[in-house]
């Protein structure tokens, strides 16, 4: 039985962490991590996940930085029904990250829209809190 892994993220980049491991039909990805930093990596959080969410059996979190995690609240919303494994810490460290995350997207979209700071119309915030 072959395994594979696939670099999804941070390869050539630091942020963005994603690796995929395939298995005996298995899907685990380790990592789903925003890319941050020049706009160049962050409009890559808006293209299509490269393999379909809903494929993935797992999901293994190493840490809680937004860099491995951030992309999750996306992966859920686009499929993903998976298990996510990851340690106490890393689980309560996501509660509030990925909320804090989600509530400062949409303040830029709403700063972004009230200035006209971008060339969307209107400026929407890839993760929302879903109010």
């Amino acid at each position: 039985m072959s395994v594979s892994i696939s670099f999804l993220g941070a390869a050539g980049t630091v942020t963005g962490s994603r690796f995929l491991l395939e298995k005996g039909g298995k899907r685990i990805l380790f990592d789903c991590g925003l890319f941050q930093g020049l706009k160049q990596l962050r409009l890559r959080n808006w293209a299509p996940f490269p393999v379909e969410p809903s494929t993935i059996d797992a999901v293994c979190l190493t840490h809680a930085h937004l860099d491995h995690s951030g992309y999750l609240p996306a992966l859920a919303r686009d499929g993903f029904a998976g298990k996510i494994y990851t340690s106490h810490a890393t689980m309560e460290l996501c509660g509030i990250l990925l909320r804090d995350s989600g509530f400062l997207q949409e303040k830029d979209a709403e700063y972004a829209n009230r200035h006209g700071f971008s060339k969307h119309k209107p400026a929407l915030p890839l993760l929302s809190l879903g109010r």
